[in-house]
């Protein structure tokens, strides 16, 4: 296998068989092109790495190709070689983005070097923009797994707000998938090739929070041996995402919000302002309009963030999400493991539709993950799943007037019967909508109805 593609360009015949013949020699693919033209139709028609190409050619200079290789082909690492170099035109060269430039005659062993770190920048340079792929899949709005009306709402809010700058606030308990949310704003911004720094406030001690968002000055405490750059510098032209910000003291709330209005602060133990261009996101499992009224948060620092309010529902609340979010998941750890699982069993993902979820979102993928570790068989059945699901659904709905524990299959009726007329209610008696958003057909629908004895006679908006 070639080492890379190297197109060579110079109108001098004799060296660009000898330079390309050594190339080759050395293990990369090479094409040559003796005029402006032709070299351009190579790099049109292939990849390639690196394009080495004299600067002095009779119908149109290097410097031309340069110009078409960095605003067509701006991956190819381009080498400018001349046979009477002078430091004006070297640096001309390196501003306008060549990777390097030469003089002739040509040394083997320097042209080599030379396209042997080039090589390797590209090499760094491919893995950065596949990492950065994968960085754009994992929070585009499209991993954000959720059918629920009111996921469908938080897209709604996340489409708009995101290329904004105004200071957006995501609520919703513990697990929710705030952080996803937060990194998914970021990453659907103009800034997503900007820093995204997250910063847990609950995690560090007050002592240390105001220094690790705003940075300190040598000598402001005890060890502090130099200066230190802070998370919202870190974050300049970027995206800050400060997580758990109901647990800042009031002394820190007083500076948060001096920074949202201005974006102005200094470091601790320094006088000098400084400035940071930076988006900022924030999020709470508190209800903080509760902690103003006690208190705890300043109200003029609550509006200023509550410019954008994104709440996140427990899952709990989005019931009809837990077959794709646990599909989802599977399939995630299933390539992970190198199992081949295949789905859910009824009666595993009917008992999972009936789990509270305390956990929300982040307790569901815990369950998952659990699940394809320990699966026998190719399909995750009840006993997969961890008891506290199969507890909870004994403790609310197994027990007879007797107080005997009922067969799962029994059990679980109750709480299918109420997803059911839950779900048609919402859909106003819509059998179809509610098939829909229960991911049944209409006839299994129906059946059910039948089954369960649900009201038939409910408007005509049933359709």
């Amino acid at each position: 296998m070639a080492k890379g593609n190297i197109l060579v360009v110079d109108d001098d015949q004799i060296i660009l068989n000898s330079l390309s013949e050594f190339l080759r020699l050395e293990g990369y693919e090479v094409e040559t092109a003796e005029k402006f033209e032709e070299a351009v139709a190579w790099l049109d028609q292939k990849p390639f790495d690196v394009m080495v190409t004299d600067v002095s050619m009779p119908d149109v200079d290097g410097f031309e190709l340069l110009k078409v290789c960095k605003n067509r082909h701006s991956d190819v690492a381009v080498i400018m070689v001349t046979g009477y170099g002078t430091i004006e035109s070297a640096v001309d060269a390196i501003k306008m983005g060549a990777y390097d430039y030469l003089t002739k005659p040509i040394i083997d062993d320097e042209i080599k070097l030379v396209i042997d770190r080039a090589m390797r920048q590209q090499a760094l340079v491919g893995e950065n923009r596949s990492l950065r792929q994968q960085l754009n899949m994992r929070y585009s709005l499209e991993s954000v797994v959720g059918n629920d009306y009111k996921m469908l709402r938080v897209f709604d809010l996340i489409e708009a707000v995101a290329d904004s700058k105004a200071t957006v606030l995501i609520t919703g308990e513990s697990g929710t998938g705030k952080s996803l949310i937060a990194r998914t704003i970021h990453q659907r911004s103009s800034r997503s090739d900007k820093p995204f720094i997250e910063v847990a406030c609950g995690a560090l001690p007050e002592t240390l929070l105001e220094s690790e968002l705003f940075g300190h000055a040598k000598g402001s405490f005890t060890g502090a041996i130099g200066d230190k750059a802070g998370k919202f510098e870190a974050a300049n032209k970027g995206t800050i995402f400060l997580d758990e910000i109901s647990t800042a003291s009031p002394a820190l709330q007083v500076k948060l919000l001096r920074v949202l209005q201005t974006f102005e602060f200094e470091r601790v133990g320094s006088t000098e302002t400084m400035k940071a261009d930076t988006r900022v996101i924030l999020a709470t499992n508190r209800d903080l309009m509760q902690d103003v009224k006690d208190g705890k948060f300043r109200q003029d620092l609550y509006y200023r963030i509550n410019v954008v309010a994104i709440e996140l529902p427990p899952l709990r609340e989005r019931i009809s999400d837990i077959p794709l979010l646990a599909d989802s998941f599977l399939k995630l750890y299933c390539e992970r493991s190198g199992r081949m699982l295949l789905d859910f069993s009824e009666d595993a993902m009917r008992l999972m539709q009936t789990y509270a979820w305390p956990g929300n979102v982040r307790e569901l993928e815990n369950v998952v993950e659990r699940a394809t570790v320990l699966a026998r068989g190719r399909t995750v059945d009840v006993d997969d799943l961890p008891p506290t699901l199969l507890r909870q659904a004994e403790e609310k709905a197994a027990t007879g007037d007797d107080g005997r524990i009922l067969p799962l299959k029994d059990a679980l009726e109750k709480p299918e019967k109420e997803i059911i007329e839950r779900a048609l209610r919402a859909n106003n008696w819509n059998r179809q909508l509610t098939a829909d958003l229960l991911e049944i057909n209409r006839t299994t629908l129906y059946k059910k109805m039948k089954k369960y004895g649900l009201d038939f006679s409910e408007p005509m908006a049933r359709g």
